[in-house]
């Protein structure tokens, strides 16, 4: 047996890179409407951003509930040496107090540690990954734990949105609340700073703020991971990570906002996450 990553589709992780490293995902909701669907298990990203840009159709979300936690961890906990489950900041999901009552009414007998990374997205998704590599490699539960907390601090991200609209109307605007109602042609650009975001530049235009993002990660050193994010231009964050010098393709994980996050940040959204090593 080995340990076992769990995490939630706040993620952000791809697909393919989660089978890949049996990262078991569990889906959050996001709501349209009257219908209620699981995060990439009832609706994927295309359908999603039609409806929320062409039908302009208004979504809310909701976090996995106590009973979706309790069905993976004793599930999970009949086969794993250890149960790390790592989610979404609780600054901007209940998320965390779901895993901690499923925790209390477990049946599986192996422990299992549930992490608030203070990440969303790919910030979190980063962490994932690199705990789910060590499990892989054979690591052990304490040695993991100990790993995820050490790495959360070294995990940076800067976001450029196109608008600050769809954070503000779903509450997890935090400390940018300041820059609602700036100039319409201003591109906000933001960070997470004790689990909320906050604001870091305001630019002119969308290539300035790509300048930006690429003299963020020049401004680090040892650097492990890179991940370019995107909510519905795929084209221009994969340029974007082309034009990152001297770091290795094979590091870099292009990804795209789901449902649940697009819900808050919305359409044209670009960013960069890094992992450095200290």
């Amino acid at each position: 047996m080995s340990v076992k990553i769990i995490t939630d589709s706040t993620s952000d992780i791809p697909a393919e890179l989660a089978e890949e490293l049996d990262i078991t995902i569990i889906p959050q909701y996001v709501i349209f409407g009257n219908k209620c669907y699981k995060d990439r298990v009832d609706i994927f990203e295309d359908e999603f951003y039609d409806k929320l840009t062409r039908e302009h159709i208004q979504s809310t979300t909701s976090q996995p509930t106590v009973q979706d936690f309790l069905d993976v961890y004793n599930e999970q906990g009949k086969i794993s040496d250890g149960i790390v489950s790592i989610h979404i900041s609780t600054g901007m999901s209940g998320t965390i107090n779901s895993a901690d009552q499923a925790k209390k009414l477990t049946t599986a007998e192996c422990p299992i540690e549930i992490i608030d990374s203070k990440k969303i997205s790919m910030a979190l998704g980063v962490a994932v990954i690199a705990a789910a590599r060590l499990a892989k490699a054979g690591k052990g539960f304490q040695e993991i734990v100990h790993a995820v907390h050490a790495m959360l601090p070294c995990i940076h991200e800067l976001v450029m949105f196109d608008t600050l609209e769809f954070l503000a109307r779903g509450g997890r605007i935090g400390k940018a609340r300041s820059l609602v109602g700036s100039l319409l042609d201003i591109k906000p650009i933001l960070t997470l700073r004790d689990g909320e975001f906050a604001p870091v530049f305001q630019v002119r235009s969308k290539d300035r703020a790509k300048k930006k993002l690429l003299e963020f990660v020049a401004g680090f050193k040892n650097i492990e991971d890179i991940c370019g994010l995107h909510s519905t231009n795929p084209q221009e964050i994969a340029e974007l990570l082309k034009q990152i010098p001297d770091f290795p393709p094979e590091r870099m994980v292009l990804a795209r906002m789901g449902p649940v996050i697009g819900t808050h940040t919305g359409p044209g959204v670009l960013a960069i996450v890094l992992r450095t090593s200290s």
